[in-house]
């Protein structure tokens, strides 16, 4: 007999994942909390009169956003067809600001960074970490921090305390993700204290993750905490967070090094959206008050 999933676990049909040949390395760097070299501050940006040189896109009048639409509450489908969440609602607003159209492709996260460096799109806007590995192939503007979660099944029968209780587990996990990353380097930790390591098996979605520890077919799902909040929203009583969030890390919207007009431009969209109170309404929002970065 088939488990029933509940109707929030059924993620309609998507448009085609575009993933690009390249460098997939770049999306799948190690991890860190640094903030310097190309990574642009949009505390400080400017808010002057925003413009970007047509060269500075790939179609006149039109941003296009390279964005995983299967992370709620940051991005994901409602209504059939449509991309809600709040970084769709802050890339509309910046395109607004830009006075442009937005359009917004759906693009495998384990392709996102190959996919603008082949000109699908002008930006990523799909909570991208802004780690050192990543800036040496892209330029950042950030816009909120973010952290990392384990979630569990309610009851957490695995008796489950945080990642470093993982050892010996079956986690699930979205392909190219820093909690990769970090799932990795605890499984060595646990063999090398004499035990079992983590047996991690990565999806191309994050919400096919999701559904592996809601069938029963894994012990824990790794995942940021914005989207643990929001699948237990969504499927009360299923599912609970285990143990502590980890990792806090910067979160940007991405441009290719080449494109430096746009990232000014992008900052200086967001510095406005700041400025005028459209950042703290978005964030409020969505529930994400706390991953707000800090202002003044």
């Amino acid at each position: 007999m088939r488990t029933r999933i509940s109707p929030a676990l059924r993620i309609p049909s998507r448009c085609a994942a575009i993933v690009a040949t390249g460098l997939l390395t770049a999306a799948c760097a190690s991890t860190s909390t640094s903030t310097s070299g190309t990574s642009t501050s949009s505390a400080t940006a400017s808010a002057a009169a925003v413009t970007v040189p047509s060269s500075a896109l790939g179609q006149a009048g039109t941003i296009r956003y390279c964005s995983d639409i299967s992370s709620p509450p940051l991005e994901f489908y409602a209504s059939g067809q449509t991309p809600t969440g709040s970084d769709v609602d802050l890339g509309n607003a910046i395109a607004h600001e830009l006075g442009l159209t937005p359009q917004w492709v759906n693009t495998a996260f384990a392709g996102i960074i190959p996919a603008l460096q082949a000109g699908h799109c002008d930006a990523i806007l799909s909570q991208l970490f802004d780690k050192p590995a990543r800036r040496a192939v892209v330029n950042f503007v950030d816009y909120m921090n973010s952290s990392e979660a384990v979630l569990v099944r309610a009851g957490n029968p695995k008796h489950v305390t945080g990642i470093a209780g993982l050892c010996g587990l079956n986690v699930a996990a979205e392909t190219g993700t820093t909690v990769t990353d970090y799932l990795s380097q605890q499984s060595k930790t646990c063999t090398a204290d004499g035990k079992r390591p983590i047996q991690v098996q990565t999806f191309l979605r994050d919400s096919d993750a999701l559904n592996q520890l809601a069938l029963g077919h894994v012990d824990a799902y790794g995942t940021t905490v914005e989207t643990a909040g929001y699948d237990m929203s969504k499927n009360r009583g299923m599912f609970e967070i285990a143990g502590p969030a980890f990792g806090q890390i910067p979160t940007g919207i991405a441009t290719v090094k080449s494109n430096t007009a746009l990232q000014h431009a992008l900052a200086a969209a967001f510095a406005a959206l700041i400025k005028n109170g459209t950042y703290t309404q978005i964030m409020t929002k969505w529930n994400l008050g706390p991953d707000m970065l800090k202002q003044g």
